[in-house]
């Protein structure tokens, strides 16, 4: 008898496909995955399920007694309670590495978007404001032969310094639990705490998860310790980042911009200060959105999935310690 696969987000056709040779497949709607309890009642029955972008709560999980194994089509894995599914016995798998260059490229791109002011001189362009040759009024701040912190020098924190400094001859300094000696090595990364990092870097990037040690990582105190000529970038959680104490910084000249992928509410409120101010680039969580890359993401998670339902999963793994109690 063939698993039960819950599939709470659309999933390409040949993804599909593949599930549906291993497991009785049940697709739910955009309407249906909006609602907790319609989810919920769908786990019920259900050996695993895969999907994104959506809340699992403990509360949803009760009288699941079947499900074995939730694989999501991201890095992130902060939709979970991770403790709670781990006293289930629930294996939670996610996806590294197949969204590492195509992030690392996002956030690049808003490096120089926002130190070259694309983004708001593009809009200066168009309503019709470029009359004359531009002035100091229109220029922006130089990239090449900078200083580039990197707050967690992980898989796309590494792709990011690769970036940076062989490209940009940028120097680089991180922050991490433990040193990148691979980085070290390769690009003269240099690990720092975090207290210096925010005072030389010219462009800080926030590439942690969120964590309860993350939540508001960057706050007032962090904003006023950054160079007021400073730009900071995150494409990791919105809440790693205080939104208000940011918006505050922006406004003050405390530092110079943002590039912003992530948010502490998305979508972003229309209503947002960020949404007026020139300094910043806002972008709607775009980081891994190429077609190549989700599509690399859903044939993972679907690989991941069938294989821990199979008992033969051994990577991506995020609670391995459910493993090591069977």
């Amino acid at each position: 008898m063939k698993p039960k696969i819950i599939a709470y987000k659309a999933l390409p056709d040949d993804v599909l496909a593949y599930l549906r040779e291993h497991a009785d497949v049940v697709t739910l709607d955009d309407a249906a995955t909006a609602s907790p309890d319609t989810l919920a009642a769908a786990l019920k029955d259900a050996d695993g399920a895969i999907g994104a972008s959506v809340k699992v709560t403990p509360a949803m999980l009760e009288g699941a007694a079947r499900l074995k194994a939730l694989s999501t089509i991201s890095v992130g894995f902060d939709q979970f309670d991770v403790d709670d599914l781990t006293r289930r016995g629930i294996l939670l798998a996610h996806t590294p590495d197949v969204l590492t260059e195509s992030t690392a490229d996002t956030v690049f791109a808003l490096i120089l978007a926002s130190a070259r002011r694309v983004v708001e001189l593009a809009d200066w362009v168009r309503a019709g404001q470029w009359t004359k040759s531009v002035g100091e009024a229109q220029f922006g701040v130089e990239v090449q032969g900078k200083t580039l912190g990197i707050v967690g020098l992980g898989r796309i924190g590494g792709a990011l310094a690769r970036r940076a400094a062989l490209g940009f001859n940028m120097r680089v300094l991180y922050t991490n639990r433990s040193p990148n000696e691979a980085a070290e090595r390769a690009y003269g990364a240099k690990r720092v705490e975090l207290a210096a990092l925010l005072r030389e870097s010219d462009f800080v990037c926030l590439q942690v998860p969120l964590t309860p040690e993350t939540r508001h990582l960057i706050g007032a105190a962090e904003l006023k310790t950054m160079k007021p000529g400073a730009i900071l970038i995150n494409a990791s959680r919105g809440p790693t980042v205080d939104e208000a104490a940011l918006i505050d910084a922006l406004r003050d000249g405390t530092i110079l911009g943002a590039g912003l992928d992530v948010f502490e509410r998305e979508p972003l409120p229309a209503d947002s200060p960020l949404l007026h101010m020139k300094n910043v680039v806002a972008l709607p969580h775009i980081g891994s959105a190429t077609g190549e890359t989700r599509h690399a993401m859903a044939r993972c998670a679907a690989e991941n999935l069938v294989a821990a339902l199979a008992g033969t999963l051994s990577r991506n793994i995020v609670n391995r310690e459910v493993l090591d109690r069977r």
